[in-house]
């Protein structure tokens, strides 16, 4: 029976030397596509920032001022980045007002809030680029 345990142990050993040895060769191919994967994400990143400096750029003129075309863009980007986190708080305020608010009346009412004002925040931050370019671009000339 030691016999029989002894031999299970080195083979085991064995295998687990065999199986090192690949992990290390594996290693070698990974980094080199990490990083030529590392050197993919660099270029892309490049490109986002030419692509988002030229968007500044084109706010600029389209607006004709370097200070107007900057908050014409900042509120774009609101606008554009409000649409997920506004559905995201409804959920949460949703889940305060039907689930939570089942039990205790004062969690139901602290759900309704959330939700009131998310929504009034949404409406702002979707109506606000709008209202910017009526009043810069119609009323300033």
């Amino acid at each position: 029976m030691k016999r029989v345990s002894i031999i299970i142990t080195m083979i085991l050993c064995i295998l687990m030397l065999v199986a090192s040895t690949r992990v290390f060769a594996s290693n070698v191919i990974k980094n080199e596509q990490v990083s030529n994967s590392q050197s993919q994400t660099m270029t892309k990143l490049v490109e986002m920032k030419d692509n988002e400096k030229k968007t500044l750029e084109d706010y600029q003129q389209s607006y004709g001022s370097e200070t107007y075309g900057l908050t014409a863009y900042i509120l774009s980007r609101i606008q554009i980045y409000s649409i997920p986190f506004c559905f995201i708080g409804i959920a949460i305020s949703a889940i305060y007002q039907y689930v939570l608010g089942i039990r205790k009346l004062d969690t139901r009412d602290k759900g309704f809030a959330i939700m009131i004002s998310i929504i009034t925040v949404f409406i702002i931050a979707q109506v606000l680029p709008l209202i910017f370019a009526i009043v810069v671009k119609g009323w300033r000339g």
